[in-house]
């Protein structure tokens, strides 16, 4: 069987190169530690902007996780924010060890794309939502439903990567950013929605199917 490929996100290039660059520097000095301390950072940020392939589910009322990590909330709320209806949230943290890259959760098109600049709260703490940086995207099916996908950028994560723009069509599972450095992000799903993961399960963005969605 032919291993996975591993391929590694283009925003990560930058930093793998100036990492790499500094260490051939530090390696030309008599400072040994040194140059072991950058080769270890280097190989800590390329791992850490890996993105490898996954199985997307062949299921056309699935709605797949956004992005890996560990749900740490499902509630059904009154959505002001984003989808301006009814909808169940499900809350997805990303530690700094889980895979960055995030995924469209269902097949449809961006209505809309809204960045919101803010504060920098734990992505884990009720603050997060409503005073952190994130970026919604809504994205109506081809079923009519109208869901949310929120990156919220974190404590540690300052930097939102959005390359989705309204009135572009997305497919299932397929990759439009990332978050650095740890973070969450939050779906908003309508009522109707058939839940399959709980609270505290853990999901790999793109594969685990979160929800049915006729």
């Amino acid at each position: 069987m032919k291993p996975p490929e591993i391929s590694i996100a283009r925003e990560g290039y930058p930093f793998i190169l100036f990492s790499a660059f500094t260490t051939l520097i530090l390696a030309l000095l008599p400072i040994g530690s040194a140059a072991l301390a950058g080769l270890a950072t280097t190989w800590f940020i390329t791992w850490f902007f890996r993105d490898p392939a996954r199985i997307i589910p062949d299921q056309a009322d699935a709605l797949v996780a956004p992005a890996d990590g560990k749900i740490i909330r499902i509630e059904e709320i009154d959505d002001a924010l984003f989808t301006r209806d009814r909808a169940v949230k499900i809350s997805i943290f990303m530690n700094i060890f889980n895979v960055h890259v995030n995924r469209i959760p269902r097949a449809g098109r961006v209505e809309q794309v809204h960045l919101k600049p803010g504060r920098f709260y734990a992505a884990d703490s009720d603050k997060a939502v409503l005073h952190n940086e994130h970026c919604a995207l809504l994205i109506r099916t081809d079923g009519e439903h109208v869901y949310g996908v929120v990156q919220v950028a974190g404590l540690i994560a300052r930097r939102i990567v959005c390359r989705a723009e309204k009135g572009d069509r997305v497919t299932t599972g397929s990759r439009y950013g990332m978050i650095r450095f740890g973070s969450r992000v939050d779906l908003y799903l309508p009522p109707a929605a058939e839940l399959r993961v709980s609270s505290g399960d853990k999901v790999r963005a793109g594969e685990t199917i979160l929800a049915l969605l006729p």
